[in-house]
């Protein structure tokens, strides 16, 4: 399952510092990163369901935002990109 991870941690204290850098680190786990605060994952449906459990326990509920969207297999259908690509694509072949 292909999904879009977005988030938005408030900032203003130490703690919300240290929330928004567990919220990255997590994503990061199970993703790339394509903007600051978005992730492009491709998980099966209990990477997902763990994804957002750990992500619930890092993140206050009161004061922060993380939203899950469901994309189509084929990310690139729908998918404008004006400007530097920010990810790659991990269906083809890598050169290193």
């Amino acid at each position: 399952m292909n999904i879009l991870v977005t988030y938005d941690v408030d900032t203003v204290s130490e703690k919300g510092q240290k929330r928004l850098r567990d919220v990255a680190r997590i994503c990061k786990n199970y993703g790339q990163r394509v903007q600051n605060s978005v992730f492009e994952c491709d998980v099966t449906e209990t990477q997902y369901l763990v994804l957002k459990e750990e992500l619930k326990a890092a993140m206050d509920e009161e004061l922060d935002s993380i939203r899950f969207y469901q994309l189509n297999k084929n990310k690139s259908h729908g998918l404008e990109t004006i400007g530097r690509i920010t990810s790659y694509d991990y269906d083809e072949p890598i050169v290193l």
